[in-house]
């Protein structure tokens, strides 16, 4: 091999080795005046008892969650309509944040959601999130495993 290849092969084994850099290091606690988030979503940390009353109450004169979604999330009026409880809480949160800013829309369900979630707060998006993730579902993996 020539002293040109060598280098060759050596800047691009250091590149690479670049690559797989972890990049900046944040530290894992809040630091003072910061709030905590959630591990995706980028809310707030929720709060499940607030999610609760969210779910069971409505906001604003807005359809409650459990009126179409059913009892703990666990009981929907229509059988297309999903089941919350149980639901992993980020993707709960990621779907509010989708159908209130418009990125998930073009269906009937999909814009009656959108209109429920419009007005939801970060903070309301993340005790919703929490609640239906804290509750014991009824959502089976393809075994038929909780």
């Amino acid at each position: 091999m020539t002293k040109t290849s060598m280098t060759l092969l050596a800047l691009a084994c250091a590149l690479a080795l670049s690559a797989c850099g972890g990049g900046e290091q944040h530290p894992a606690d809040a630091t003072a005046g910061h709030q905590a988030t959630s591990s995706s979503a980028g809310l707030p940390t929720g709060n499940a008892d607030n999610g609760r009353k969210l779910a069971n109450e409505g906001v604003d004169g807005g359809a409650s969650c459990v009126s179409c979604h059913g009892v703990d999330g666990n009981a929907p009026i229509i059988d297309t309509y999903p089941k919350l409880g149980g639901q992993y809480a980020d993707y709960i949160a990621h779907s509010l944040q989708a159908y209130r800013s418009g990125d998930r829309s073009g269906s009937a369900t999909t814009d009656l959601m959108a209109v429920q979630a419009k007005d939801l707060s970060d903070q309301q998006i993340a005790d919703l999130a929490a609640y239906f993730g804290g509750v014991a579902g009824q959502l089976k993996d393809l075994h038929g495993a909780n």
